[in-house]
């Protein structure tokens, strides 16, 4: 059966429908499945401008002046208090980010001693825990000195730097550290800081992007910085595996940002739609790292202006990765809009020639949808399409507006991770690769998308008007806990008392 066959026969044949997962516990999971939770350096750290670390692009995204605003978490100093917490939650593995600007601050050369020790004790205090370091080099918080010199990420030269960068890392850490992912949710990171101008590096160009962007290309940098990225992180997967893999014996992978959709019909029209959604969506990354080059559609549409591999480059690019990270949170629905294809000028997304609209409930209460098919989809999706590749699920959780009267009781977030746990199982006995479930987060984070301090996906809270911005255990840390430790789980499971993990 040719490709294009089997896409339209996915399409055809997958449903929303009901999960058959009623109860189930850990035992339940295969044999060395990791059940975990993480964060990013740029979030939880805090300490943005002590001890050697220069400002990255995210610190515009709170900064613009060229400030630096400090992350509440703390955990730079509180590293040891957070470890004890995962130990004491029973979480296999961390994940976490490495801050390229705090390890290395103009982005190339000396080495910053004190990031390095940092780095150096957190990995160490988890190992000691018995927790795995699940490490990712670059999570959307490139050096700032970098962005300033040439562009950061839409010039080649950054392929040069991230292979140095990474090189440090897999040195430092790499006797302890196993599994390393390179970019997270890079066709996010390249739609949303290139062409939409709603995250750092905040640009973008008329009539496109969400913000008054001062620089940028909407039409063509997408593309460019995907395409660096992808030669970047096969660049530096090469390198892993020809210096460091055969004596450490870790695993290099690639994180894409994800999303099912729902079907509004049963047409036909509404199947090549999806499809070609979801080869803009999955296929941006996965096809040339599975199969060496872009989607058909994608060239097709985007024309020139979507960059071409070498014969080389291919080659490279193609089986770059060890497994796939993949973020989930919700669904969409699409809608075909093929006039956009006429426009002279386009972005991404009149490439796509559709409408995407990503569900999620409005303020004050801004919940994801409930949807675990949502997520069945996707693993089955990778699954048919891309070969069943080992996959980690780095980012899956509810984020609640803060309120100080009920910050521990999220019970909307025991509900959404239940659910969400229960289609992974579902997943994995129709035959999904996948082998690691990380909740997004482990405490309050500061979010980029919402005000700060006032939402947030944490199993923990921090009370920031403490001083030593003391961790509370909410409900859903204690319902996770239950479930890591062997309770069983129903759709009426009891939430232990807030007493203690």
């Amino acid at each position: 059966m040719s490709r294009v066959c089997l896409l339209l026969a996915f399409v055809l044949n997958t449903s929303v429908g009901v999960l058959t997962v009623e109860a189930f516990s850990r035992q339940d999971f295969p044999t060395g499945f990791v059940f975990g939770a993480g964060t990013s350096a740029n979030q939880v750290e805090g300490a943005a401008n002590e001890d050697g670390r220069t400002p990255s692009i995210w610190d515009s995204s709170f900064a613009p002046s060229g400030g630096i605003t400090p992350i509440p978490p703390d955990q730079y100093y509180k590293y040891k208090e957070d470890v004890q917490l995962m130990a004491d939650t029973g979480i296999d593995a961390y994940r976490f980010s490495i801050s390229w600007s705090r390890l290395i601050p103009n982005g190339r050369g000396p080495v910053n001693p004190k990031g390095l020790q940092y780095y150096n004790n957190l990995i160490n205090e988890l190992i000691s825990h018995g927790i795995q370091p699940h490490v990712t080099l670059h999570h959307n918080d490139l050096p700032l000195a970098l962005e300033d010199e040439y562009g950061g990420w839409v010039n080649h030269r950054i392929v040069k730097d991230f292979m140095a960068y990474a090189d440090v890392c897999f040195r430092e850490f790499g006797d302890r550290v196993l599994y390393w992912s390179t970019v997270n949710e890079a066709n996010m990171f390249s739609t949303g800081g290139y062409d939409m101008g709603a995250m750092a590096p905040f640009r973008c160009s008329p009539p496109f992007g969400i913000k008054n962007c001062s620089r940028g290309n909407s039409s063509t940098e997408p593309y460019m910085v995907a395409h660096n990225i992808l030669l970047a992180h096969a660049s530096t997967a090469k390198l892993y595996r020809l210096k460091y893999q055969n004596k450490q014996h870790g695993l290099i992978g690639f994180i894409i940002f994800t999303y099912a959709i729902e079907r509004v019909t049963e047409s036909k029209e509404e199947d090549f739609v999806i499809q070609r959604v979801n080869d803009f969506n999955f296929g941006w990354l996965l096809h040339p790292l599975v199969f060496g080059d872009y989607p058909v559609i994608m060239k097709r549409n985007a024309g020139s202006r979507i960059p071409t591999f070498t014969n080389y480059q291919s080659e490279l690019v193609k089986g770059s990765f060890d497994f796939i990270g993949i973020l989930h949170y919700s669904y969409s629905n699409v809608k075909d809009n093929p006039d956009s294809l006429t426009m002279q000028l386009r972005d991404f997304y009149a490439d796509m020639a559709a409408t995407v609209n990503y569900h999620m409930t409005k303020e004050p209460l801004p919940l994801l949808p409930i949807a675990p098919w949502g997520l069945r989809r996707v693993l089955e999706y990778i699954k048919e399409v891309y070969g069943n590749p080992p996959i980690y699920i780095y980012e899956n959780g509810q984020g609640l507006t803060l309120n100080s009267d009920s910050a521990l009781d999220d019970i909307p977030r025991i509900d959404y991770l239940r659910e969400h746990i229960g289609a992974l199982l579902e997943a994995l006995r129709n035959g999904s690769n996948t082998r690691g479930y990380f909740v997004w987060s482990f405490i309050d984070l500061l979010e980029l998308f919402r005000k700060p301090n006032k939402f947030s996906f944490g199993l923990y809270h921090v009370d920031l008007d403490d001083p030593d911005l003391k961790r509370y255990p909410k409900k859903s840390a204690l319902w996770y806990s239950n479930f890591l430790k062997g309770g069983n789980i129903t759709a009426l499971d009891v939430v232990p008392k807030l007493s203690s993990v």
